[in-house]
């Protein structure tokens, strides 16, 4: 196969960007105007002292993220700074749907993403997602990659809650604060910094782009400040897989594979899975304006606007074995002779099985050994936007007002459509290895393309264009007074009044005249499987397949959106109302801290589609409206000059994803998936935390913490059952189906950290995290409540996570390395079965050497180990299935960056 070159051709803002940062070798203008005086943050010695400071100054229990610990690392988002944090975990993709070879999720102390609440600038912000199931299900949690890692000016987690922070956050808040102009420039007027970068992806085999730039100017009295930030950062993956864990079913008596194994009647089997090719291209664009106005010391004025966008089209090959959809059950073809199958089976699993061709086989025409589905989303993208205007005034020696108002976006959007080949059948057979390992397979007519057999042997098609509006409308005012006592500090009191909107329009794809004719396949674009599928599977990189391009021509021609799925549609409004009061205390012998209660209102609003008494989906409203008091004390003792005890109660709240409350997402040949529950109400968790901390060296700290939290509320899922449209076999049909149902859970554990810095530039830090995380509500129909084989364990939840790193630095040169490794953790329920993701482990580094003092060349590392993203499928009263394997390949990052 010829192999493709490719030009980068720089676009206006490229080359800008590229002469600015060859051009920048001046010093900016000084300026003796004085300035709100703050800590300059450069190098990595100096970002650990000033993360330090902050945890080591606050009442309640928080880590801290500065912007140079964010440009020491191969860091590209805001998610991959935080991995590094004790108690905090990420994941590579929103859901299920393995990992695309970026962070996406962020979560706390071993619980689900939706129960940390994300803010930014202390304001909510909503995002979108481009993968439909996560579009579909989600709407609560904030996809972090459409927050590139250049926004940040600090990241501050909050593990300890405390009245003044907004609600929406059971286990905790991360906020990340962007820079602000007057803030940045103290001596100088005017600032700037770019990097000009590309992005090689060892499996895509492509280099493109990283462009980013941030100017920042304000006059010379120092009262009126401008930021302007832009990013535009693309890059290709290339994801091998092997997907097995699409269809595992029953053996049916009656059954090909039941006739000719003996014992196999009730045994698990493979009905559908294989070799999988994930393409993608990735382009994250948009920028930030800050407008800052101070006139004078008392009134502070921020208005901030935000755009990001991801493009990110796709492609995936799915090249599957239909063993057990043809053999398995007793409908597909109850006359194929058992003599041409033997297997085995063992602990209620079939391990292995083969089928042959038999002579003279009349049912072999209507069967198919393998089918090829191309799921292409030529249109694919997600979005956040949003506009803050923030306000401070202090009144005079004792008042202080402050207040927000803005609105936040997000939005996502994907067109798909598959090209599905049945192919003949042919001799197949597969091999279990264990479930943490690939499967054998073994398929005739993987190596050269044909049409035929099962699934009407002609080409087919599937997909839909799936579109969610997500908006937030909200307005907060706080006033603080200080007091004249010798305990209480200050006291503020606040309200916040908001409007959460999301809605979900679905709209399937159908056939066009052509679309079943073998003739109008894209030959032309055939092609093969990658080399490095060896990686994840030893087999499949001789198989057949359509190109992107080729497939895309295709589904343009012969697919159309033509009918709405409204059983899966939605309109969800959110009015929340809340107020607080807070005291600060202090005695100012070692002893402070914040005592509060917020209280909080909730309505939802959920408007979805049911099937009615005429056999069509009809609308039907839910609403209800939830009222919660939540407390909060946190207190802070200066054991000694070196050592702080901290701790913490609270009662916390966090609202279930939006999507849950409405969203359907169904398999049609399989009749599963997972539908919403408009009842569902909020989470509130009772929080306990106590912790000591040592800073027994300059930029070095011991610390252990331990947490507790009761969680009422906890969304798990349940089986159900269903009437809803296939929009495979054309007509309405009975689904089983997972729903999310309100239940209990208890979080319990420690967490570990040091940090330590050594002489000549060295240093390092180790951190681990220990979470004891069940479900207790045992409810009915749950994976949790089932008489056998209960499997209490809650979503998310890795009991072990450790992180360890190390650094040197001098005047010169700069280099860290970092390795983060979180144990296995439930991934989710399907049909009540849980998925599991085994352990995974990543490594990057980076290396920095300064050119001069206003350009520097950095290369960074990610995924440099290849790790593999794993998944396990829990077969209750059987041996553990192998879900799926995936593997993105290694990233490398060489910029060139540039300050004035």
């Amino acid at each position: 196969m010829q192999r493709e070159t490719k030009t980068i051709n720089l676009t206006p803002f490229a080359a800008a960007a590229a002469l600015m940062v060859l051009s920048l070798n001046a010093n900016a203008q000084q300026d003796t105007t004085d300035a709100p005086t703050t800590v300059v943050v450069q190098g990595i010695r100096a970002s650990v002292q000033e993360s330090i400071n902050q945890r080591r100054n606050a009442d309640s229990y928080v880590e801290v993220i500065t912007a140079e610990d964010v440009g020491k690392l191969a860091d590209k988002n805001v998610a991959d700074s935080l991995q590094r944090l004790s108690g905090v975990s990420v994941a590579a993709a929103g859901g299920s749907e393995g990992s695309f070879g970026e962070n996406d999720r962020v979560a706390l102390r071993g619980t689900p993403s939706s129960l940390t609440l994300t803010t930014l600038n202390g304001h909510s912000v909503s995002s979108g997602d481009w993968f439909s199931d996560n579009i579909i299900a989600g709407g609560r949690s904030v996809s972090f990659t459409l927050f590139p890692s250049e926004l940040i000016g600090r990241v501050t987690v909050y593990k300890g809650s405390q009245a003044s922070l907004i609600d929406g956050g059971a286990m905790g808040l991360i906020d990340i604060e962007t820079r602000k102009p007057l803030d940045l420039l103290r001596k100088q007027t005017i600032t700037a910094q770019a990097s000009v970068g590309a992005m090689h992806s060892e499996y895509a085999k492509k280099t493109d782009p990283q462009l980013s730039g941030m100017v920042a100017w304000r006059n010379d009295a120092a009262t009126v400040g401008v930021l302007f930030q832009a990013f535009h950062q693309k890059r290709h993956l290339s994801r091998v897989a092997q997907e097995n864990s699409i269809w595992w079913d029953k053996v049916e008596a009656g059954s090909p594979i039941a006739n000719a194994i003996p014992g196999s009647v009730g045994a698990i089997v493979n009905y559908l899975g294989g070799t999988a090719w994930f393409e993608q291209e990735r382009t994250r664009t948009g920028g930030l304006v800050d407008l800052q106005i101070r006139p004078n010391k008392d009134l502070n004025l921020d208005l901030t606007v935000f755009h990001s966008k991801m493009d990110a089209p796709n492609v995936n090959h799915n090249f599957m074995q239909t063993m057990g959809r043809f053999l398995g059950n007793a409908w597909a073809a109850p006359s194929f002779p058992a003599s041409n199958i033997t297997g085995t089976v063992s602990n209620g699993v079939i391990t292995s099985v083969s089928a042959t061709v038999p002579a003279n086989c009349t049912v072999c025409a209507e069967m198919s050994g393998s089918i090829q589905e191309i799921f292409a989303r030529p249109v694919a993208e997600s979005q956040s936007q949003f506009v803050n205007l923030d306000g401070k005034y202090r009144i005079n020696e004792l008042w202080t007002v402050s207040g927000k108002v803005g609105t936040t976006k997000g939005k996502g959007n994907t067109e798909s459509g598959a090209l599905s080949n049945p192919i003949p059948f042919g001799a197949i057979s597969y091999t279990l290895n264990g479930p943490d390992k690939a499967i054998n397979y073994v398929t005739a007519g993987s190596a050269q393309h044909a049409i035929g057999g099962g699934y009407g042997g002609v080409p087919g098609t599937f997909g839909s264009h799936v579109t969610s509006k997500d908006e937030e409308t909200y307005a907060q005012l706080d006033l603080e007074r200080s007091l004249d006592h010798s305990f209480f500090r200050t006291v503020k009191f606040g309200v916040r009044g908001a409007r959460h909107e999301r809605s979900l329009s679905v709209i399937d794809n159908g056939p066009l005249p052509g679309l079943t004719d073998p003739k109008n396949l894209p030959l032309y674009g055939l092609t093969t499987f990658p080399e490095h599928l060896k990686d994840v599977a030893g087999i499949g990189s001789n198989y057949w397949t359509f190109s992107q391009a080729s497939v895309n021509d295709w589904v343009r021609k012969y697919t159309g959106f033509l009918v709405r799925r409204r059983q899966a549609e939605f309109d969800i409004k959110e009015p929340t109302a809340s107020a607080y009061v807070q005291a600060d205390f202090g005695n100012g012998a070692g002893l402070s801290g914040n005592v509060g209660v917020r209280y909080a209102r909730t309505k939802e609003d959920v408007l979805k589609y049911e099937m009615g008494p005429s056999g069509t989906f009809e609308p039907r409203k839910y609403e209800n409206t939830y009222k919660d008091v939540l407390p909060s004390l946190n207190i802070r003792y200066e054991i000694s000059r070196d050592m702080v005890l901290r701790s913490g109660l609270s009662r916390t709240l966090a609202r279930p994803e939006l999507g849950a409350m409405a969203g359907i997402d169904l398999r049609d040949q399989q009749r599963t998936g997972t539908t919403g529950n408009p009842i569902l109400a909020p989470i509130t968790s009772d929080n306990f935390d106590v912790g000591v901390d040592w800073y027994f060296a300059p930029r070095s700290l011991l610390a252990a913490n331990v947490f507790y939290a009761d969680i009422d509320g906890y969304v798990s899922y349940g089986a159900s059952s269903g009437i809803y449209y296939n929009q495979q076999a054309q007509a309405n049909t009975e689904y089983q189906t997972s729903s999310p149902i309100n239940s209990t859970a208890k979080v319990k554990g420690v967490e570990l950290n040091y940090i330590q810095t050594l002489p000549l530039g060295f240093g390092y830090n180790v951190n681990y995290t220990y979470t004891d995380a069940e479900e207790t509500g045992r409810k009915p129909g749950s994976a949790c409540g089932a008489v056998q084989y209960a499997d209490c364990t809650m979503i998310g939840a890795s009991k072990n996570a450790a992180n360890v790193g190390a650094y040197f630095e001098n005047d010169q040169f700069s280099a860290r390395v970092n390795y983060s490794w979180r144990s296995g953790f439930l991934n989710g329920f399907s049909r009540n079965t849980a998925q599991f993701q085994d352990s995974v482990g990543t490594l990057s580094a980076t290396f920095s050497y300064r050119i001069s003092e206003n350009l520097s060349l950095s290369l960074d590392g990610k995924d440099l180990n290849n790790p593999t993203h794993r998944s396990i499928v829990k077969n209750p009263g059987a041996q553990d299935l192998p879900g799926s394997i995936y593997r993105n390949g290694r990233q490398w990052f060489l910029t060139l960056n540039g300050k004035l």
